[in-house]
């Protein structure tokens, strides 16, 4: 039996090649009973388009670059997930690169993606630095572009993040509540985005109450667990704070384990609170409070707007920040 077409079923149907072809690339303007006779009708008769033949002649690869700054951390892991869960659904398949937060990394990445392997990219920024031309020259070559978590200043369209702001001054608010007065902040490069918004709704949260911002409270430190150990030790040691806010999840995993090794009490002697997805959280000891961002739902989202810019570039919306709210989850590591 020769392959059925997709001329073959829209005979079968009594209806134009184009109507059913739409219904196939999921395209919204369709009558959705007339979407799902179609449907129904090629599975009856066993018709499956050819969907790698239809992107050649479109020009597109169906696929989607995602860039992220790294790995080992769970929030980028279950961003992922959500952006897969879209792209999969569209049809389109994901290609995953890692710049250890490195801006040339990043570079070197975007320039082998701008020759039209990827139809769209979704990227998390890598470092601040100061020469982002390489985003232009996606730009020059049509490939659209949506960054999530963290951006550049000097990007001028939108992207898709936490409230980051708001969160961190709630954070930091909750361990003023709890008595503390000597509130550490920890981060690794602050000049990401954001690292500059976390640190300002921590710097509010003091203000607010007329604890003064002390720079020496406020540590710069490393993504290598040895060193940021080393730091957070000198830190605890010379400038005895009572709290600690990290900005990410592993700089309040090496508080923890320097407070052991320096027999250091938490809560009693010394509070933790933390940005983290950790699935486990509650699990640590004594039970790790944190600001948890809805990593899922911002892949999912970042996502359908990538889609939608490919659909429609010049749309406004997508000069638009979106921010979704974070869930803070107060356990014993950062209560009275």
């Amino acid at each position: 039996m020769s392959q059925l077409t997709i001329v073959d079923l829209a005979k079968k149907l009594g209806l134009s090649k184009s109507t059913v072809s739409r219904a196939f690339r999921d395209n919204v303007d369709i009558n959705p009973a007339t979407k799902a006779r179609i449907l129904a009708m090629a599975e009856e008769i066993g018709f499956s388009p050819n969907v790698y033949a239809s992107s050649l002649k479109a020009n597109k690869s169906l696929t989607i670059a995602i860039i992220i700054p790294e790995f080992g951390n769970k929030f980028f892991s279950q961003a992922i997930k959500g952006i897969e869960a879209v792209a999969r659904s569209k049809g389109y398949h994901t290609l995953i690169y890692v710049t250890d937060h490195q801006v040339q990394n990043e570079a070197s990445i975007v320039r082998s993606l701008a020759n039209g392997r990827v139809d769209g990219v979704i990227i998390s920024a890598s470092g601040e630095g100061k020469d982002h031309s390489h985003l232009q020259l996606l730009a020059e070559r049509g490939i659209p572009v949506m960054f999530f978590d963290r951006a550049y200043d000097d990007w001028k369209g939108g992207y898709i993040t936490g409230n980051d702001f708001d969160s961190a001054y709630l954070a930091t608010k909750h361990l003023i509540d709890n008595a503390c007065k000597r509130i550490a902040y920890l981060a690794i490069n602050p000049n990401v985005s954001i690292g500059k918004v976390r640190k300002d709704g921590y710097e509010k949260g003091l203000q607010e109450v007329g604890i003064p911002i002390r720079p020496e409270l406020i540590l710069d430190t490393v993504n290598d667990a040895d060193q940021n150990m080393k730091d957070i030790a000198h830190l605890i040691e010379r400038e005895k704070p009572d709290a600690i806010f990290a900005s990410v999840e592993r700089l309040a995993i090496s508080s923890i384990r320097v407070a052991k090794q320096l027999e250091i009490r938490i809560p009693e002697d010394l509070k933790i609170i933390c940005f983290s997805c950790l699935d486990i959280a509650d699990l640590i000891d004594p039970a790790l409070s944190v600001v948890k961002q809805p990593a899922y739902e911002m892949g999912q989202l970042v996502t359908k707007y990538l889609l939608d810019k490919m659909e429609d570039p010049e749309n406004t919306k997508f000069a638009n920040s979106v921010y979704l709210d974070s869930q803070l989850i107060f356990q014993k590591s950062s209560l009275k």
